[in-house]
């Protein structure tokens, strides 16, 4: 980097923000602007620097495969880890955790192209699907009457105009996929995941939020109390509320549980700047800077502050009409692999704080952190002196502990679970997406297609050390495992900076299990066409 010669005038502080700001291209409205935003100039030049040196890619040692990095635990394994969970979470404060701040507008995409593609006077929808290849449409056709919104939606469409452009079925289907993203009618684009209906029962049909209270009750709750805390966008909380009023006592009634909810928002200290495509300031209409969502790894500050000893985390979106007793096995039984493995860590550093350490419990240390905890031990750990020795394992040990459930790839989009090289040669399991990785490497490319598993953010998570302090989570976070990703704004392209993921870069430097877990606790509902698979259709009278 050159170095700056030029001296800033002394003694006003005034006129050397000037010079500074005059450098990088900011006027003092720019400077007002990031400051009314809560963000610091300092933070501002770094993001800058970001976007042109770039973000160092993730080098894959390879990827981690059952008995090399993923454990596989027997049904018999599971029950009983999930017993010596249920004997032992009196002891803790259980909370879970589900990031549920994004809006629906992902899962109506091809719905949102289709209304703004789709011309009645050239196309029918048979041809317009053939046209174009949306089978999307197709299935979102054919499947549309178990869909747990259809009743409501019919109830709303007026099916007696008529339209001399289009046949009565193509009507009939355009007004019902209209009215369904229409901001004047159920507008599910820009409404949270949280409140949209999701599955539909015998006598109601149920959203995200309330799947979640109920399986919180199930398996993260304690002492008679069950702790669910979303994190979400401000405007969106008041409809989160009214799902939670209407639905938490009867769940409470069922489960005998008394169910607390928390919120929280995304700090908009955590935005990040956006620049355009020669990585200069990207400003509006108007001339103002632009800032966006630093992405889901903001929320490791949401997480930071959450009051508990044991956390699970899982998205909005993955929830279960259907077996929520299998899943309430395996969340109970990881959270029970991250009780015992917790044990034997605050057994160790209690062992360390009293200074009673002998050679041979050195060697025991270091055999539990490589085998248990997949810790890197140098090749010449040997020549360290003990005192080194001890204050390598304290460091290694106290650290957060998250045990993460993987499941078998069936082509999933998204991050997996790989032993990934660090910069000073250590290697440790992390959760990698793809776009972290240097895919013009063909070494590095086969190694994603040797990948065997799928991250679906299956995580229980210990936050607090061995005195019962929490641990400040943002001294974890590689900050070099952001992102660069492309956006569009005013049908301009940008560049917009995310922060490293909640469960990539944010958690790389904590002590990490994986645990392979049946595909049956993987539901995610990515698109609206997701909602007609098996998970989150009724059987057995249910609806």
């Amino acid at each position: 980097m050159e170095k700056n010669t030029e001296q800033l005038p002394s003694g006003n502080p005034i006129i050397a923000q000037e010079v500074r700001l005059r450098k990088i291209g900011f006027s003092t409205s720019d400077f007002e602007q990031i400051r009314n935003h809560g963000l610091s100039l300092d933070t501002i030049e770094k993001e800058l620097e970001i976007f042109r040196q770039g973000i160092p890619k993730t080098w894959l040692e390879r990827p981690a495969t059952l008995k090399d990095g993923i454990l596989a635990f027997s049904e018999s394994d599971f029950r009983e880890a999930a017993a010596f969970f249920d004997s032992n979470k009196e002891r803790f404060k259980l909370k879970k955790f589900v990031p549920a701040s994004g809006a629906a507008s992902r899962m109506f995409k091809f719905l949102s192209t289709f209304l703004n593609e789709f011309d009645s006077t050239k196309d029918t929808i048979n041809a317009y699907i053939n046209r174009t290849n949306m089978t999307s449409l197709s299935i979102f056709l054919a499947g549309k009457d178990n869909l747990p919104f259809y009743k409501d939606l019919v109830a709303k469409v007026d099916f007696n105009k008529k339209d001399g452009e289009l046949r009565e079925s193509d009507r009939r289907n355009y007004d019902l996929i209209k009215t369904l993203l229409a901001p004047d009618q159920f507008d599910y684009c820009n409404k949270p995941k949280g409140v949209l209906p999701f599955h539909k029962y015998s006598d109601h049909v149920a959203t995200p939020i309330e799947e979640h209270l109920r399986e919180g009750a199930r398996y993260a709750s304690s002492n008679g109390i069950s702790y669910v805390h979303f994190t979400v966008s401000k405007e969106h909380q008041g409809e989160f509320e009214s799902v939670i009023a209407a639905t938490k006592p009867t769940i409470e009634a069922e489960t005998g549980m008394d169910i607390r909810v928390s919120f929280s928002y995304q700090d908009k200290q955590t935005d990040t700047i956006g620049v355009d495509l020669k990585n200069d300031p990207f400003r509006d209409d108007n001339g103002h800077l632009v800032f966006r969502p630093g992405g889901h790894g903001a929320l490791i500050n949401n997480l930071n502050a959450i009051d508990a000893d044991i956390v699970f985390i899982k998205n909005i979106d993955n929830v279960i009409q259907n077996h929520i007793e299998v899943i309430t096995l395996y969340k109970k039984a990881l959270g029970g692999i991250l009780m015992a493995t917790q044990q034997k860590i605050f057994d160790y550093l209690r062992q360390i704080e009293s200074d009673y350490v002998e050679p041979g419990d050195i060697d025991e240390m270091i055999d539990f952190l490589k085998k248990e905890l997949n810790v890197f031990i140098y090749s010449d750990f040997h020549k360290f002196t003990n005192e080194n020795k001890i204050a390598f394992i304290r460091q290694k040990l106290n650290r957060p502990l998250r045990i993460c459930g993987m499941v078998k790839n069936e082509g999933e989009p998204g991050g997996g679970p790989f032993w990934v090289r660090g910069q000073q040669g250590n290697i440790s399991l992390q959760i990698v997406e793809t776009s972290q990785v240097e895919l013009n490497n063909p070494q590095q490319v086969a190694i994603i297609d040797g990948s065997t598993h799928f991250n679906p953010v299956d995580i229980v998570c210990s936050i607090k050390d061995f005195k019962g302090e929490k641990f400040d989570l943002t001294e974890f976070i590689d900050h070099e495992r952001g992102f660069i990703v492309n956006k569009a704004k005013n049908g301009r392209e940008l560049k917009a900076y995310e922060l490293p993921g909640l469960w990539n870069g944010a958690m790389a430097k904590w002590n990490t299990i994986f645990v392979e877990v049946p595909l049956v606790t993987f539901n995610p509902v990515k698109t609206v066409n997701d909602l007609l698979k098996p998970a989150h259709q009724p059987q057995n009278g249910q609806g």
